[in-house]
């Protein structure tokens, strides 16, 4: 939906200047200091990592010169002195958010963050070495060329407990954190599968309301974890309005996000009975884990998934500094954790051999519903075959994703996010295919439009072991 669509483009221009106004009026401090970091860190690994952590995929100094024009923060450039907003005022805090968010949506800034820690033994996974290489070099060759001309910051093919083939754009590498987008989605479910294994949770039907204590006694209590994961809590789609009133900015944008899902984001819909993606049902997730651990959400991923797979850490998302974590997106994490994440469930929830996920949980996450057969919990599942695939409920407008042909493993099943970041999972041939980085670019003059079966469908059919 385009912004004239969602809310008219002169009540948009009205409701963006006046809220950069009052946003400009209240400003004091920046949130942890970024712009005097980007000014005068020369340890920072590259420009391009400063960029991504603040989600907008460019330098520093066109970060800076953002930031100044749309207001979000309030820098005097060529110094040290930033302003930090007063995080009690969280109306200022909102409108601040608000005012940028409606100038650029896809390029809002993750503010503030806070470090997710992983392993402190890091180590590379094993790589294929040319004898041991189950795939054809030019089957290799091809699909890395196609990620590298859809605009990838990172591509790494795994076939069967080696590395065959990883490349990383210019300034990345396997240990820099990259946006995430809806990656984060299967992670939480990574989350509540851990959670079960050490007995914080007994069932995926079980209510929210058993470790979120304001859903108790409102219609939210009906909604079970399960319908968390698989998009069936009965809440409002996912949509954008400039509207400062409407419940979709107060559910990601207010310091206390989890607080307003529960009390004034809508729930239109019985829940089990329609599919309908957003940010908000996933975003719940992390008050189920902290409920059911008495840990905060950040903390329980380092400790029992991150260290566990050895995976390394970045940072994460929170509505104000010690506060709740986004769960739902905007998680900052090397390609190698995400592809640790993939033969995690590949492996039925073993890492080398110690299961960390309950028996038969992958199998669950796997299961597509009535409401749409093609989305699993937190993961998206290739079987139907679609040629074009929507992240809505099926039938509803919104992007499509290309799928030009069936994959050829029909039992392929994928992380799935915006800007078309996926990790592509076939048990058939035990291969893993991931492609995380900024938007690929749109078609034109004969170019080729990003293919989600591409990648994946190359490699199977350069496999020369089967």
């Amino acid at each position: 939906m385009d912004r004239a669509a969602a809310g008219g483009c002169e009540s948009h221009q009205t409701i963006r200047l006046a809220v950069i106004k009052q946003g400009k009026r209240r400003r004091a401090r920046t949130f942890t200091q970024k712009i005097g970091e980007l000014q005068t860190r020369p340890t920072a690994q590259n420009a391009e990592d400063q960029a991504a952590e603040w989600g907008m995929g460019m330098k520093p100094t066109r970060i800076a010169l953002r930031i100044a024009q749309t207001g979000l923060f309030l820098a005097i450039i060529g110094t040290n002195a930033v302003a930090q907003p007063n995080w009690s005022d969280s109306r200022a805090v909102f409108d601040e958010r608000l005012a940028v968010f409606i100038k650029d949506p896809g390029n809002f800034p993750y503010a503030p963050m806070e470090p997710l820690a992983g392993t402190s033994r890091w180590k590379p996974l094993p790589k294929a070495s040319a004898k041991q290489s189950g795939i054809a070099p030019e089957a290799l060759e091809k699909a890395r060329a196609y990620a590298q001309a859809m605009n990838s910051s990172a591509f790494i093919v795994w076939r069967d407990g080696r590395i065959e083939n990883e490349w990383y754009g210019k300034g990345v590498d396997a240990r820099t954190p990259l946006v995430s987008k809806s990656l984060s989605k299967p992670l939480t479910a990574i989350a509540v599968g851990r959670a079960m294994a050490l007995g914080k949770i007994r069932s995926l039907d079980q209510s929210i309301a058993d470790f979120i204590p304001s859903a108790k006694g409102t219609p939210k209590a009906k909604i079970t974890i399960r319908y968390l994961l698989d998009m069936r809590s009965g809440m409002l789609d996912q949509g954008f309005s400039p509207d400062p009133a409407h419940p979709y900015n107060s559910a990601l944008l207010d310091n206390d996000f989890g607080q307003r899902i529960i009390e004034s984001y809508p729930m239109p819909y019985e829940p089990g009975t329609r599919y309908s993606y957003a940010n908000a049902p996933s975003d719940l997730v992390g008050m189920v884990i902290e409920g059911a651990t008495g840990q905060r959400y950040g903390d329980f991923l380092s400790r029992e998934v991150l260290a566990p797979l050895g995976a390394q850490g970045g940072r994460i998302w929170v509505g104000k500094p010690g506060g709740l974590a986004h769960s739902g997106c905007c998680t900052f994490l090397p390609a190698d954790t995400y592809l640790r994440m993939a033969v995690l469930l590949l492996d039925d929830g073993k890492w080398q051999n110690k299961r960390l996920l309950p028996k038969g949980y992958v199998a669950e996450m796997r299961k597509g519903t009535a409401q749409n057969p093609n989305f699993g919990l937190g993961i998206w599942i290739g079987d139907p075959y679609r040629l074009r695939r929507g992240f809505g409920a099926p039938g509803t407008l919104g992007p499509q994703v290309l799928h030009s042909e069936p994959y050829l493993d029909p039992e392929l099943y994928l992380f799935d996010g915006n800007s078309n970041q996926i990790v592509a999972i076939s048990p058939k041939y035990r291969l893993i295919t991931l492609r995380v980085g900024p938007t690929p670019p749109a078609p034109k003059d004969g170019s080729a439009e990003w293919d989600n079966s591409f990648l994946p469908n190359t490699l199977i059919r350069g496999l020369t072991r089967r």
